[in-house]
């Protein structure tokens, strides 16, 4: 089951520093999170249910395929840093918990969206509330707001674009060069996007083909899922470019009158 702190008094004693995480690790502290949560009767994991778990299709970006050995040297190196316990219990098995509640030192919710981040990387507020209710609730967005503000005073999440509708962030747990990588893919995103908005003309077509590049590098060996996301964003450009140019017909035609 899913537990907190009070239950492993050695690791809160000796909790280790927090340090930025590999893909690998960011995947495999994701999952035990979530099955903590979401699965309890199946937690502690088995190596076998760590494997299954990163490499799932749903919940995922990007979808991961990772074998036993990847999976087994993330384990390793989280145990030693001190997220991941390995347990035996009644069976001669070897079983893997999370001891994030004792290395973040967070709250159920604020491990919930920690969890969903690491699991699914950048994402919008709107949708990591709606994604971490299924691990703990999160009634509006007033209530996420004031854990993410909680998290980021300690760097735990990292703020992407300004305040606003569809404020987008991750967590603070990337080596320092991807975070900026992120930030840049996010940062030029938002900006094709703004600048169309801002100058009433269509996503041109050497900004269409950076922006699909940015995505087409987000998503490589990301499978299906990620292919799916990058139709659904291009779909959406397009549909704003349509919009748009409507805006700009009615404007030349009021100004005509």
């Amino acid at each position: 089951m899913d537990t907190s702190a009070d239950s492993s008094g050695s690791a809160s004693s000796d909790r280790k520093a927090i340090r930025p995480l590999d893909a690998a690790e960011r995947r495999v502290l994701g999952v035990l999170i979530e099955k903590g949560k979401t699965t309890p009767e199946q937690y502690p994991l088995s190596l076998n249910a760590v494997v299954t778990g990163c490499n799932q299709k749903s919940n995922r970006d990007p979808v991961m395929v990772l074998d036993e050995e990847a999976v087994s040297r993330a384990l390793t190196s989280l145990r030693h840093c001190g997220a991941v316990a390995e347990v035996f219990g009644s069976g001669k098995i070897p079983r893997y918990r999370h001891l994030a509640y004792e290395w973040l030192s967070a709250g159920k919710e604020e491990l919930a969206i920690l969890g969903e981040l690491l699991l699914r990387g950048e994402q919008s507020e709107g949708d990591l509330r709606g994604r971490a209710s299924r691990m703990d609730p999160i009634p509006d967005l007033d209530s996420l707001r004031a854990h993410l503000d909680t998290l980021a005073a300690r760097g735990l999440v990292v703020w992407l674009s300004p305040p606003g509708r569809g404020r987008m962030l991750t967590h603070g747990l990337l080596p320092e060069e991807k975070l900026e990588k992120v930030r840049t893919q996010v940062g030029l995103s938002a900006g094709a996007v703004g600048h169309a908005a801002a100058s009433h003309r269509p996503i041109g077509d050497e900004e269409a083909e950076a922006a699909s590049e940015i995505r087409a590098d987000r998503g490589a060996g990301g499978g299906t899922a990620s292919a799916a996301l990058a139709d659904r964003v291009a779909s959406l450009e397009r549909q704003l470019a349509q919009v748009l140019e409507r805006v700009a017909a009615l404007e030349d035609s009021d100004g005509a009158g």
